[in-house]
Formats: C-alpha cells, structure tokens, sequence
C-alpha cells in the first residue's frame, strides 16, 4: 500500500466511529471472527481497544491484520484502523487512488 493509499485510508476512517471495543479479554476467536466478517461488509474499519486491556494497540493490530489477511492503516495509542478489500468487485465500495 502506498503512502498516498494509507493517507485516503486514513482520511476516510476519521469520520467513522469505532465499531468494535477490545477488552480485557484481548483477542478471543469471537472478537477475530466480528473483525472478519466487519471487513467483509465495510471494508474499513475502527477498532477501539479499551484501558484494562493488557495488551497494546499495535501488537493487537498487527495479530488481527494477519489473521484476517487485512492491512494495517494506522494505530493511534488505543485506536486502530484495518482495511482489506471485499472479495467481490461487485461489493467494494472503496476505490484507492493509485
């Protein structure tokens, strides 16, 4: 992904809200399979990680983009922002700039 890519990415995701909180429970297989599946349907998406969690932004960002085969836009302290294009060209609803 390009720098002009991430930055449109990144444009877009400031004004959506988080639609997932990770908790002090971190990473369950529930929490991989919500992010899959947001993915499928939005294509990007927010992820707020909530104070008693244990663990840090980037390192959940990192686990959950290769486990749903997503790129990482941005971490921000507690907040992170994924992307992966849908599958089908018929879906997509993001066009990145080349």
């Amino acid at each position: 992904m390009t720098s002009k890519q991430r930055a449109y990415l990144k444009s877009l995701a400031m004004d959506q809200s988080a639609i997932l909180q990770i908790g002090k429970s971190s990473l369950t297989p529930e929490i991989t399979r919500s992010v899959d599946e947001a993915l499928e349907a939005r294509e990007l998406i927010k992820i707020h990680v909530l104070k008693n969690c244990f663990d840090d932004g980037s390192s959940i960002a990192e686990v959950l983009a290769e486990r749903t085969r997503a790129e990482v836009v941005q971490v921000i302290g507690k907040m992170i922002v994924l992307y992966r294009p849908a599958k089908e060209e018929k879906k997509r609803k993001i066009v990145l700039p080349k």
